[in-house]
């Protein structure tokens, strides 16, 4: 019953619609002032027809841009997250070769020893590198003892080796004593890592002679008589040297040549102090 009363309205309007047309389009001069009411009562309609239509035309269009925008966005988005990525991969490389560039010219100062590249891998809890692991190990000529460089200077000394890794053990650890000697004047004294004082990126000087010239800014290397380092690797520098209570000794600190709040890659030298001394006693028969 509603679809047949819905039906006969649509009908009544579509035919009052047409009627209205047709008025409008007569020029007969008596239908004047019936087509003027009835353009007064059409034109209303067809603005707000228009203004309704221009809005839903507008907004759709704004819809699509919107849409467009979206799109763009996301696709730069997109665009900046890569170039994101690229930079901070660009700039890892360029920190890799920095450092490895800094290993290539240690290299050529100890051209004496022979050596290999290593990655560190792991290392003991806390700020400094005191006991680390490296990828490297026995099956590629690593044994206890032998000397790790870096960074300019003396890092530590292969503890632990295993076929494919190897333990390093500082010189900032606690336990780590190293004979060195002022590069200058030779004369001896001892290197201590003390784990506390490294905070303010120092390490101890002890047992040198009341008249032993070392002197602060001295270049401290390891000295011919220690029984596991090599000669002449630099530790680093002497500072506040100044004379013991008893005035039988003096002592002071000194300033590592490696970094060990970020080691990364280090050099292991593969000829043992032992090897040297038996080379030497070979040539002297």
């Amino acid at each position: 019953m509603e679809t047949k009363r819905g039906k006969y309205i649509l009908i009544g309007l579509s035919l009052f619609c047409a009627l209205l047309i047709g008025i409008t389009s007569v020029r007969d001069g008596f239908l004047t002032p019936l087509r003027t009411g009835v353009g007064y009562f059409l034109i209303p309609i067809q603005s707000g027809v228009n203004r309704a239509g221009t809005a839903i035309y507008n907004e759709i269009n704004n819809y699509g841009r919107l849409r467009e925008a979206m799109s763009e966005n996301e696709a730069l988005r997109a665009q900046v997250d890569n170039l994101i990525e690229e930079n901070t991969r660009l700039q890892s490389e360029q920190f890799e070769l920095q450092r490895l560039r800094e290993l290539f010219e240690l290299d050529q100062e100890y051209l004496q020893y022979e050596k290999i590249g290593a990655r560190v891998i792991a290392k003991d809890s806390g700020d400094w590198f005191q006991v680390f692991r490296i990828d490297k190990g026995s099956r590629d000529g690593i044994r206890v003892d032998a000397n790790v460089i870096a960074g300019g200077g003396l890092v530590g000394i292969v503890t632990d080796v295993g076929a494919n890794y190897a333990t390093v053990r500082s010189i900032v650890d606690d336990v780590s004593r190293v004979s060195g000697m002022a590069q200058q004047s030779g004369d001896s004294c001892i290197v201590a890592g003390d784990l506390t004082l490294f905070t303010e990126g120092r390490l101890r000087i002890t047992n040198i002679t009341r008249d032993g010239d070392v002197k602060d800014g001295d270049r401290i290397v390891t000295s011919n008589i220690s029984s596991k380092f090599l000669p002449g690797i630099l530790i680093g520098y002497a500072t506040d040297i100044t004379t013991d209570p008893t005035r039988l000794t003096k002592s002071g600190f000194l300033v590592p040549a490696a970094q060990f709040d970020s080691l990364q890659e280090v050099l292991v030298i593969t000829q043992l102090k032992a090897d040297l001394e038996e080379e030497e006693a070979t040539e002297e028969e």
